[in-house]
């Protein structure tokens, strides 16, 4: 399962707001049976207390997504079933909002 590999939301009760998912940990890693994951929100509203830095967005199937690093989690590894996408072309923006929520620069 690589790492910034985007995934539908596995929990129904979220997936309207959080329809999908990025995987944030590293590959060498990947024997773990869970995966960090950031959720992709449909939201473009964002309280003021968070900098646009930390939560960047994306275009994924047609429609402008905001990554909320600062609500990462866990999920088991086998409810992440078929990747819809890669945001590894552009990690560097993944791994500067979470500088940003983990050290504040």
């Amino acid at each position: 399962m690589p790492q910034w590999d985007v995934y539908p939301n596995p929990a129904a009760a979220s997936r309207e707001r959080l329809p999908y998912v990025v995987v944030l940990q590293s590959d060498l890693v990947d024997a773990l049976p869970t995966r960090l994951v950031a959720p992709l929100a449909r939201s473009q509203v964002e309280p003021p207390a968070v900098p646009e830095r930390m939560t960047p967005s994306f275009e994924l199937a047609g429609e402008r997504l905001l990554l909320k690093v600062h609500e990462a989690g866990v999920l088991p590894a086998r409810v992440l079933r078929s990747p819809v996408a890669s945001l590894r072309e552009q990690s560097h923006r993944i791994v500067d909002a979470l500088d940003a929520v983990i050290s504040g620069i």
